[in-house]
């Protein structure tokens, strides 16, 4: 790999067409090849990466709007998609980082990048799989262990629910629940979805959402005795429907809202007075705000891993030209697991 440091090779990259108003399509990305000098700039702190695994996320949706009101950078017409990776570093002109590390952080949808001030991680933890720094061990594994933990102060024997339960991070939050001591419902979109966290993940129940003609009903069925703790991460209607099923003194973590992305117009939601009613307390959140806890979060983590008391399931795609039909196949529910786009294998 190393030999190639120095020549020019040719460096395909995911290119968002134009902003994007209602559901994305794949026609609004395009793959890109050009060039790129595998050689750091003499004088630069740089480093040459060569990109292996890249997340696909929820939140890369909502970078493809034109900026308005969102915390979120929009992505620039004409340029190659950005969100988290793993990469391999080619060369380096940086004290912290050397040839042969692997690394995480933030990513560039293509072959190769020059990061001018790199932000990466350092991985040392190599005897797990390294495509899980896009998920369990990256921002997903934070954002669902600083959610429950942080957020929802969770206790042995409290009621769980989860919703979009399968995915990168409720897949890891039910578990965390289940560790806890706590009884489990996630809903998913798909009977495989389902079956997956009853037989894999451990839950205690889940059932598939686009099945449910009344959510409410379908959450006292589950939860006769109300939620202490849902973790959010669909909005809209199911939210509405949570409310009225919480416990006084409930917690919820706003992680995300995937049912809104594609709206042009947000839902409205009914139920909010049950927030005063119950006492309820929801709190939004971002996992780059608990990165501090990273070290923390990996000693918790990786035992189980080690052990088999967590598992995690990928949804592997291959390629950038597969770029595209991976990141919005998270919309449609494709994905079974995390999905990751595979650039490289190492």
């Amino acid at each position: 790999m190393a030999a190639s440091v120095g020549k020019e090779v040719s460096n395909k990259q995911l290119i968002l067409k134009d902003y994007v108003t209602g559901a994305p399509k794949e026609s609004d990305m395009y793959v890109k090849t050009s060039t790129i000098k595998l050689e750091i700039p003499n004088g630069s702190k740089a480093v040459l990466l060569k990109n292996l695994y890249l997340s696909c996320d929820p939140v890369m949706r909502i970078r493809m709007n034109r900026a308005e009101d969102s915390i979120f950078t929009s992505y620039t017409p004409g340029l190659a998609l950005s969100g988290h990776g793993v990469a391999k570093v080619l060369d380096s002109k940086h004290p912290e980082y050397k040839e042969g590390d692997f690394v995480w952080g933030p990513a560039v949808w293509e072959e190769y990048s020059l990061v001018e001030e790199p932000n990466l991680t350092k991985i040392h933890h190599t005897d797990v799989p390294l495509s899980y720094y896009t998920g369990i061990l990256g921002y997903p594994g934070i954002t669902a262990y600083a959610g429950f933990y942080e957020i929802c102060s969770p206790k042995k024997g409290e009621y769980v629910f989860v919703s979009s339960a399968s995915g990168a991070v409720g897949q890891l939050v039910g578990q965390f629940a289940k560790l806890t001591g706590c009884y489990v419902v996630g809903s998913a979109g798909s009977q495989q979805k389902v079956d997956l966290l009853k037989n894999k993940f451990g839950f205690d129940e889940a059932f598939n959402y686009k099945e449910e003609h009344d959510l409410n009903a379908a959450l006292k069925r589950y939860f006769p005795n109300g939620i202490d703790i849902y973790f959010e991460n669909v909005g809209g209607k199911m939210l509405d429907a949570v409310l009225l099923n919480m416990r006084d003194h409930g917690r919820i973590a706003g992680c995300g809202m995937t049912s809104t992305y594609n709206l042009d117009e947000p839902e409205g939601i009914k139920n909010l007075m049950f927030i005063i009613y119950k006492r309820i307390r929801m709190e939004g959140f971002s996992a780059i705000e608990y990165y501090h806890l990273y070290p923390k979060f990996l000693d918790h983590i990786l035992p189980y891993i080690r052990e088999s008391k967590i598992v995690y399931v990928e949804d592997l795609a291959e390629g950038l030209e597969n770029g595209a039909a991976a990141l919005l196949g998270l919309f449609s529910g494709r994905n079974v697991g995390k999905q990751v786009l595979v650039v490289a294998h190492e």
